[in-house]
């Protein structure tokens, strides 16, 4: 009976049905089904709206005035979110972070960072850090591991007379195209732009370039290691 109702509520919550393990006993659904509902209500709490959204216990979001959500958000405990930025933060239906997500989208007050936008049904894997200085793009139904980075900003470093510190900063953005998939501890450094379709290896470096669609990318730095078949 739990199964079919946490079936249910899935697809109503997230608009796609889930098919859960018939091994997993009741005790263990009644408890995430009433963990859910007190994320629910800190949703409610947080964020004053009717759409369902999830919170987990230690959130914490900064201007959140900034932040636009889609129906089915989860934002599980320990994450930390600023929207502070000129594009402020968009999530699309169905995004899920996991465990301790950070994302920061302004480095600095002397300037505002340009911001996140989150496509539908986006999974952003425990212990990852978003820097959104220079704007991140992430397409929908891409997948993204624990403990990946994006670092969307370089800081200038020509003149050697001068304090890296005081050179001021360089952007271009990072994009990432829908069904990706970024394996865990990836770094995704400023001026990516990942196409449609692609697969990045665990622990790969992708520079700033262009990654053709539907290949598979591995190293450091990242190369095309094949195409997907």
């Amino acid at each position: 009976m739990l199964i079919e109702l946490v079936e249910f509520l899935s697809l109503k919550v997230r608009k796609r049905g889930i098919t859960i393990d018939k091994r997993i006993s009741d005790a263990y659904l009644l408890n995430l089904v009433l963990s859910k509902v007190v994320m629910a209500i800190n949703g409610f709490l947080k964020f004053r709206r009717l759409s369902v959204i999830l919170v987990g216990k230690g959130v914490t979001l900064k201007a959140r005035s900034m932040i636009t959500t889609g129906k089915g958000l989860v934002i599980d405990e320990g994450c930390f979110v600023d929207a502070l930025a000129v594009k402020g933060i968009v999530f699309g239906r169905g995004v899920s972070l996991k465990k301790n997500v950070t994302i920061e989208c302004t480095g600095s007050l002397t300037k505002l960072g340009e911001g996140l936008s989150v496509g539908n049904d986006v999974g952003i894997g425990s212990g990852s850090f978003l820097g959104c200085a220079g704007g991140v793009t992430i397409g929908s139904d891409t997948i993204i591991g624990n403990y990946v980075s994006f670092h969307s900003e370089n800081h200038n470093f020509s003149d050697p007379e001068i304090p890296i510190r005081l050179q001021g900063v360089n952007n271009e953005g990072i994009h990432i195209g829908n069904n990706c998939w970024i394996g865990a501890k990836v770094t995704v450094l400023d001026g990516v732009v990942l196409e449609d379709g692609c697969v990045v290896a665990a622990g790969a470096v992708l520079k700033a370039g262009r990654y053709a669609a539907n290949s598979i990318y591995a190293g450091v730095p990242a190369k095309r290691i094949k195409e997907r078949s």
